[in-house]
């Protein structure tokens, strides 16, 4: 067997015809071709899955079940293939401790780091912490006084502490003790045997006076021992006069504490400074940095008034509802009035409570009554109580979904440590302050962090390991992230470059690599840092796949295999595969050869846009990185949201633009990022983000029933004579319901087994042989076919077949129009890509009658889209704007760009450095401003002239 390379054979897996496949080792490759061609198969659902199937098979089936299985792909065998890893694009983690720095266990070496050489300040005095062995204390002793000066040698027992202290008093004086210091007065032991216990106390025991002279060492080095034990490791030495005035003093600890106040400070270890850790983490919210509270905004409809069901999510005749209504009559008030009418003592005394007794009475509904009299504990707490006391988990969610809210966590400040981690510092900068730098100026602090030779012995692994994995987060252009970056924020690109760097990290070699569109998300001018960053994972004896549509990525790539010719059943074929310079040189019939040499490209379409001169103005957005910007977005256009990684766009467009439409148009409770106002809302009506996540989470959910041509379609069967003759109805052609569909199999096709050790085995159900319908249902026929039949058309079959019948075939067109004219009508949503999805949901916009004042909001839609898709796309989105709807979107793909009516580039930079506006209006425009984007979008147009 040729070591040197990957070899696939006869690979069938989903829509893959019988394919073969060679792949160089130790080479960057890329997987290409239309969306739903077959690419993600082929990389991820047959190299990628046999790589791993064949590692779990080396472990125990004890192992197996926790580690969890996977199919052997359908594939007649693979030779040569090493280890596989898949950086894929879903996010990270769904775990919300987890973040950047924990991902790349960066987190974790600069824990250690602050364990070992961290300064412990006080968190009350904010002075530095100290910690001496008694030869140091006694040492430091003869160096801070003079020569024969009058010493006195106190252990302190109490500070500002209540009590009597009879008990420690008559310690002292069995123990030979004399004297001892009660609030700043010195006593003899025998003048005193308790204190007056409402007062906090100061007690200090006098262990010793003594001269400071060298032959009186032993005599203080026992007196400071002593002190120490009696003081539970404190010792206080002060100067004394003749009247005993103080002319000087200095504490010491051979504990880590505070020698002002006394504050003793728990062991140091990496543990302190983990939010995972009980040790480490803020009491409050256990290292969360946010903790669930009841929203009072929820609780309340103040344009209601209670009879008239003001209290949300409750009955208008409850017990707690009559309650409110008592008293909302002890304050003078009716309960028939809106909320919103009353004074706001109020609706505060609805929330929080009464502190008088007030009388109730309430009626049963068998005409029953009783009264009582109690205080009204507020329905804010009345939530908080009854979400804490309960054991039901229904009423928990219930609790949780209706009237709560994530809120930073007031103990720590959404810190996550405990207050004494984040008082070590190294170079005056807690933990904290790290994680929240830019990763840029996190590398530049431990780039100039200066340590003593000692400290430097300890920490030189540490900080060689934080610095090469700070710089492999650069190069992959994620400088502008923070370490504390919460995992389940970052997009799919951004996940999949933290856990590249991450890799990379590993040092490991003799691995395959299989990653998915690793440039989502990137700006063109980080693409070169992602490519050396691919190669340098390649240079380390790995083989790297990468499914890619980028054309830098594809011109650097040494290797390249294009996968069609067609989408879905009409692709899964090898329409070339060899060195990449080859591909570029030949004329062949490579649609992705034909885009990159320029045969074939993307148009700037004409446009016929109807100007409705309004616009939608959000004031103020200050959102993560955003600095108090106002962004005026022209209506009926379709706008593009571009810049640098980090600059701001999703946090402008999905966490404050989106969110806050949502809520002033449909009162949804979602919380948008900090903003002032949005001006021009008079002018939409509606609006809608079309993402690539898919139409359906189960097999039940295909493209039928999401656009709703399915409906039709089974009226249509519903019409049949044989149907009426039966006296079936539409829902008899469901399969989601008792009546037409197979019980077998509850009108999934296939039944589900479970073996045990072995992943879970999906067999065509054995009654309706995979048609999902019992025999009855399949009798009835329209031209022939039973429902069965038209779910497994094609779009393109079916759109012929259903010709004649308006209703069906304009919803058909529009699917054909977007390019999805090869899946079939009762493919299941698990089965479709992201690019799919997306076209499918744009489709179901599409057939909807348009008001022509809907905002339409798309991040990143050329996720997974070829030129060719993406030209479909563009089309789509300007069918949209031409009648009259605005197109917002997030892009960095320049053919969507200079298609663009409007563009609003913001920059310059990533993280900190970005969140401003630095340039606005049409592609000309931004060509001209000397920004990053205007640099790639000016290449663009010349190229675009050249051509004309």
């Amino acid at each position: 067997m040729d070591n040197k390379w990957i070899r696939i054979k006869g690979a069938r897996e989903h829509n893959l015809k019988n394919i073969d496949v060679e792949i160089p080792k130790n080479t960057l490759s890329v997987i290409t071709g239309l969306s739903g061609s077959g690419k993600s198969t082929l990389a991820l659902d047959t190299i990628y899955a046999e790589g791993q199937r064949r590692y779990l098979e080396s472990v125990s089936s004890y192992a197996r079940q926790f580690l969890g299985n996977l199919k052997k792909p359908d594939v007649e065998f693979i030779e040569g293939l090493s280890p596989s890893i898949a950086i894929e694009q879903k996010s990270v983690s769904h775990n919300p401790r987890s973040t950047v720095g924990t991902i790349t266990e960066i987190y974790d070496y600069i824990r250690v780091l602050f364990a070992r050489v961290g300064k412990a300040y006080c968190p009350k005095c904010n002075i530095p912490l100290q910690s001496s062995t008694v030869d140091e204390i006694v040492d430091n002793i003869y160096k801070n006084f003079n020569e024969n000066a009058r010493l006195y040698i106190f252990a302190p027992i109490a500070k500002e502490k209540k009590g009597e202290f009879k008990k420690e008093l008559h310690s002292m004086k069995i123990s030979g003790f004399k004297r001892v210091e009660v609030d700043g007065v010195i006593y003899d032991l025998d003048e005193i045997d308790s204190l007056e216990k409402t007062y906090r106390h100061n007690i200090n025991l006098l262990v010793d006076r003594v001269k400071l002279r060298k032959d009186n060492f032993e005599r203080i080095f026992e007196a400071v021992e002593l002190c120490l034990k009696e003081g539970d490791g404190f010792v206080e030495i002060r100067e004394m006069d003749k009247d005993e005035n103080v002319i000087s003093s200095q504490s010491y600890s051979e504990n880590l504490a505070c020698p002002k106040c006394g504050y003793s400070f728990p062991e140091i270890n990496p543990k302190l400074f983990s939010f995972n850790s009980p040790y480490g983490a803020c009491s409050e919210c256990h290292g969360l940095g946010f903790k669930l509270e009841v929203e009072p905004e929820y609780i309340f409809d103040i344009n209601k008034s209670l009879e008239d069901g003001a209290a949300l999510n409750m009955g208008k005749d409850t017990f707690m509802v009559s309650m409110m209504k008592d008293v909302v009559r002890s304050l003078g008030e009716d309960p028939s009035k809106p909320l919103k009418s009353m004074p706001s003592k109020v609706l505060n005394t609805l929330l929080y409570g009464t502190d008088k007794e007030i009388d109730f009475s309430f009626s049963k509904r068998n005409g029953d009554s009783y009264e009582f009299t109690r205080e009204f504990e507020g329905m804010v707490n009345w939530y908080e109580r009854r979400y804490k006391q309960t054991d039901s988990r229904d009423i928990r969610e219930w609790i949780e979904r209706n009237f709560m809210i994530q809120k930073t966590c007031q103990a720590c400040n959404g810190k996550r440590l405990r207050e004494e981690a984040l008082s070590v510092r190294i170079d005056g900068y807690n933990i904290y302050d790290l994680t929240e730098m830019p990763i840029s100026e996190v590398k530049l602090f431990f780039d100039a962090l200066k340590l003593s030779d000692f400290e430097m012995e300890i920490a030189h692994e540490l900080l060689r390991e934080i610095n090469r994995r700070l710089t492999f987060l650069v190069d992959v252009g994620l400088d502008y992230l923070t370490l504390g970056r919460n995992a389940t924020t970052l997009s799919g690109g951004e996940s999949q470059r933290v856990r590249l760097a991450t890799q990379i990290g590993s040092g490991l070699t003799g691995v395959t690599y299989v990653l998915d569109e690793p440039t989502i998300g990137l700006h063109q001018r980080d693409n070169d840092r992602l490519i050396n960053t691919l190669k340098k994972l390649r240079d380390l004896d790995n083989t790297v796949i990468v499914v890619e549509h980028d054309e830098n990525v594809i011109r650097s790539s040494d290797y390249i295999i294009d996968l069609g010719l067609g989408a879905g059943v009409n692709g899964g074929k090898v329409i070339f595969q060899g060195p990449t310079n080859k591909l570029l040189e030949n004329s062949n019939t490579s649609l992705t050869g034909k885009y990159l040499r320029g045969e074939k490209r993307i148009d700037i379409l004409d446009k016929k846009r109807v100007e409705k001169n309004s616009s939608l103005k959000i004031i103020g957005a200050k959102h993560n990185n955003l600095k108090n910007i106002t962004v005026e977005i022209p209506l009926g256009k379709f706008v593009v949201i571009t810049g640098v990684s980090g600059s701001g766009k999703s946090s402008l467009i999905m966490d404050t633009l989106y969110p806050a439409l949502q809520k002033e148009l449909y009162n949804s409770r979602v919380r948008p990022g900090e903003y002032e106002k949005i001006e021009g809302l008079e002018y939409i009506d509606s609006v809608i983000s079309i993402d690539q996540s898919p139409i359906g989470r189960t097999p039940r959910s295909n493209p039928a029933t999401y656009t709703g041509v399915f409906d039709y379609i089974r009226e249509l069967f519903a019409a049949t004579p044989e149907a009426k003759i039966r006296g079936y109805d539409k829902g008899r052609f469901s399969f989601n319901v008792k009546g037409g569909r197979c019980e077998a199999c509850k009108g999934h096709g296939v039944l589900k087994i479970e073996m045990q050790f072995l992943p879970d085995v999906y067999v065509t159900c054995d009654v309706c042989k995979g048609k999902r319908y019992n025999k009855e249902t399949l009798k009835v026929t329209y031209k022939g076919k039973n429902i069965s039949d038209i779910l497994d058309m094609t779009v393109d079959e079916a759109l012929d077949f259903f010709k004649n019948l308006p209703l069906i075939k304009n919803v058909l067109q529009l699917l054909q129009d977007v390019g999805l004219g090869y899946i079939r009508l009762g493919q299941p949503a698990t089965t479709l890509s992201g690019g799919e999805a997306q076209r499918i949901k744009l489709t179901s916009e599409l057939r909807k009658k348009s008001t022509g004042n809907t905002v339409y909001i798309l991040d990143e839609p050329t996720t997974g889209l070829h030129f060719e898709d993406i030209k479909k796309l563009i089309k789509v989105l300007n069918i949209l704007v031409e009648k009259g709807n605005t197109v917002i979107v997030i892009e960095h793909e320049m053919d969507i760009i200079k298609n663009a009516d409007y563009i609003i580039d913001l920059g310059p930079e990533g993280g900190e450095d970005g969140g401003y506006i630095v340039a606005t209006g049409a592609p000309e425009e931004i060509a001209e401003s000397g920004t990053y984007t205007s640099y790639y979008l000016q290449q663009v147009l010349s190229k675009e002239r050249i051509s004309k």
